[in-house]
């Protein structure tokens, strides 16, 4: 192996974070199962969704599993202290925003006005009054 070169880093993993990892796998397993049993369809817009899945994790933010990915890339990069890992957290950020911004064309486009409602009365990211995204 040449001089210098580290496979492994030497840091601590930063127990205190491994809590978001776990957070962020159940919640994108547990919305995914709640949407495909309510006829929401997936995975993401591949298999159209026979209804609008409103209820569940979806009256809170119109992305969770989405989320989900986000909390646990959050958490893998906070945990190792990796630079690297924040890295692809900011890419992944960017990613899921424009992947959610398509899903929703092909959603207002298949369901309308009822899209449009559940639209402007969830956000699109973050649980919380309505406007955040």
């Amino acid at each position: 192996m040449a001089a210098g070169l580290q496979l492994a880093s030497r840091r601590p993993v930063r127990k205190r974070y491994l809590p978001l990892l776990a957070w962020g796998y159940a919640q994108y397993r547990w919305a995914g199962s709640y949407r495909s049993r309510r006829g929401g369809g997936g995975p993401g817009m591949s298999r159209p969704p026979e209804r609008l899945v409103t209820s569940g994790a979806f009256r809170l933010t119109r992305n969770p599993m989405y989320l989900g990915h986000l909390v646990f890339l959050a958490g893998l990069a906070l945990a190792t202290g990796s630079r690297v890992m924040g890295g692809v957290l900011g890419w992944h950020l960017k990613w899921f925003d424009d992947r959610a911004a398509d899903d929703e064309r092909g959603l207002a486009e298949q369901f309308g006005a009822e899209y449009e409602r559940y639209r402007r009365a969830v956000p699109r990211w973050l649980p919380g009054p309505r406007g955040r995204g």
